[in-house]
């Protein structure tokens, strides 16, 4: 805990040094010295720096800058998970846990406005605060969903798939994780400083004239996107540069195929969304008139940069979660993954395609008609290559030898629900339909289907297939199933109504609706409450198995791809000796095939 407390510190430090430096600034300038939001600017990213140096780049980095050693690295133990460590293992770790208990967190938010949404009126809340509480349930959840999967799992699991003992650039590793705590700090900060109500997509100009909090929104919008540019140039560069020797591109497990795409799409368009933050921030604290049509800017502006990055966004958030439900489908289908090349082609064309599609979300805004129709027929194109995943996994099952545990359980959840949520976001890349349908509640439902139904449901679907790896124990199975059951029960009880009530006419981000729409909302109400319940379950297996539960051996799977050949949970630098592969990462049906070798065999269960 002491680097924490010294990163609180040095970010503390810096705010002060940033504000100070600022007020000297206008001063010398003949202004007057103490304006709120350019010091809450200057301070943040000061603090922030300060914070960086306090919690390890100090001691770890930055001290060999000047020509100084750096301190060597001793922490060991649990006190690991709370220090600037560079195993990729430990910050895999840091990322699962923070983006879990904000996922958490987040879903508790959802249950307060499904409270106030269970009878027409105002029941706990007024619309103001309502608003505030959606608008941080949505920017809170998009975080999770962006950078979940690629850091917990592609900082973990990546590297030892490829056999890498780590990644290419540790540190800018370790730098990129110690982003994510002052984006939580940021959006606490926002929370006490009046809130934003914007809704996570932030438009001006509601965004240019609210209160202090959605200055804090901006800030926090572009470190986590900060954090996601670094990610993604070490994992690009790990992928590239040390695979294992024979593990060619035609080798590759499905699931780095997913996190290399995820990667592109974050290092190409992350700065998209940095930059319409930048542009927010320099008009609310410089007074600059970007999107402010008296000065000559255009709100659209804003729509286009931010939609640029934010509808492939959708696919940062999906990509890894289609990884994890083939390369799970495949080891416990027992078969060889269908149409592999076809796949790793379908993932390459929704990287491709989904750059093209942004506009489809302004459809009934004022952008110009001329480009309706061609945004209408991207939009409509990106189901190809995405059919072309749902193809390899129902080939793969296809006459399997089903293993139904829970992974699988997850797995096959993340085909069934991205399958209706892909076929109603068809409905909403019609321009007719999209034009009666935007706004409403059948966005919400078609939304939730796609992130957290695909998405989300494919987080679950790593962490009990990884469990085992990452602890050396085995989670409670007979829990697994009945968190998967409670889950997709209640996460279609709760989003299938939605349909109905965007359909009927019920506007979304509202906090009341029209009386005859009480009954269904009442039902949706009742099904979110019972849908939040079942991650007690989820917390109870993993807090009492990680500490009490069964010890793993290196492969309870008895999968195929190097991750299983090494302990559970693995060494340091993963394998004792550079693994060497040799064949397909899913041999099964084939005699004597084999993926890799790794020196002495490990233990694995029976079959």
């Amino acid at each position: 805990m002491k680097p924490i407390l010294k990163g609180i510190l040095g970010g503390i430090v810096g705010f002060a040094i940033g504000v100070i430096l600022l007020m000297l600034i206008r001063v010398l300038f003949g202004l007057p010295a103490w304006s709120t939001e350019p010091a809450a600017t200057v301070g943040y990213l000061f603090g922030l720096i300060g914070w960086l140096l306090g919690v390890g780049v100090w001691d770890y980095w930055a001290r060999g800058w000047l020509g100084r050693p750096n301190k060597p690295y001793t922490t060991t133990g649990w006190r690991r998970y709370f220090d600037f460590d560079t195993d990729h293992k430990v910050i895999g770790v840091q990322y699962g846990v923070t983006l879990v208990l904000l996922f958490l967190l987040a879903g508790l938010l959802a249950m307060v406005m499904r409270y106030e949404l269970m009878r027409p009126g105002r029941d706990i809340i007024n619309s103001a605060v309502y608003n505030r509480i959606m608008s941080m349930h949505g920017t809170s959840m998009v975080f999770v969903a962006v950078a979940a999967i690629m850091g917990a799992f592609g900082n973990y699991v990546m590297p030892i798939m490829i056999g890498a003992d780590d990644m290419a650039y540790p540190r800018l590793n370790a730098l990129s994780y110690w982003f994510v705590p002052p984006v939580a700090i940021a959006l606490l900060i926002a929370a006490f400083t009046g809130g934003f109500d914007t809704g996570w997509t932030g438009y001006p100009p509601l965004v240019e004239v609210t209160k202090l909090g959605a200055l804090f929104y901006a800030l926090a919008f572009f470190t986590i996107g900060f954090a996601s540019i670094l990610g993604a140039v070490n994992i690009l560069t790990t992928a590239i540069t040390m695979r294992a020797p024979g593990l060619s591109w035609g080798r590759l497990p499905i699931f780095v195929w997913s996190i290399i795409g995820t990667a592109i799409l974050s290092l190409l368009l992350t700065q998209f969304i940095a930059l319409s933050m930048i542009l927010v921030i320099l008009d609310r604290v410089g007074g600059f008139g970007f999107f402010d049509p008296s000065q000559g800017g255009a709100p659209i502006l804003y729509q286009h940069i931010f939609w640029f990055y934010s509808h492939p966004a959708v696919y940062v958030m999906i990509l890894p979660a289609f990884g994890i439900a083939l390369e799970i489908i495949s080891h416990f289908s027992r078969k060889p993954l269908f149409a592999y090349k076809w796949a790793v082609a379908g993932m390459l064309g929704v990287v491709f395609l989904s750059i093209i599609v942004w506009a489809h979300h302004m459809f009934t805004s004022s952008m110009t008609e001329k480009l309706l129709i061609p945004f209408m027929i991207s939009t409509e194109l990106i189901s190809v290559p995405t059919g072309m995943v749902f193809l390899a996994a129902l080939g793969t099952i296809w006459r399997g030898k089903l293993r139904l545990d829970t992974p699988m359980l997850f797995a096959l959840g993340v085909i069934f629900n991205f399958l209706l949520g892909g076929i109603t976001g068809v409905f909403l890349s019609d321009v007719p339909v999209d034009v009666h349908l935007q706004d409403t509640y059948f966005v919400v439902a078609h939304f939730h289907y796609t992130i957290v139904g695909g998405g989300i449901f494919g987080l679950f679907a790593g962490i009990y297939y990884w469990f085992p790896k990452v602890t050396g124990r085995m989670y409670n199975e007979k829990l697994g199933k009945l968190h998967f059951w409670w889950m997709i029960i209640g996460f279609t009880l709760t989003f299938i109504p939605m349909f109905w009530l965007g359909i009927n006419g019920m506007n979304r981000r509202i906090a009341d609706y029209s009386p005859e729409l009480g009954g269904v909302n009442m039902f949706v109400s009742l099904m979110a409450f019972f849908l939040g319940a079942s991650f007690i379950v989820f917390v109870y297996n993993m807090v009492v198995s990680w500490v009490w539960g069964e010890e793993a051996v290196a492969n309870p799977w008895n999968a195929t791809t190097l991750e299983w050949m090494t302990p559970s949970p693995p060494p340091h630098h993963n394998f004792p000796a550079t693994p060497e592969v040799v064949g397909d990462p899913y041999g099964y049906g084939i005699p004597g095939a084999l993926h890799a070798r790794v020196g002495p065999a490990p233990s694995v269960a029976s079959d």
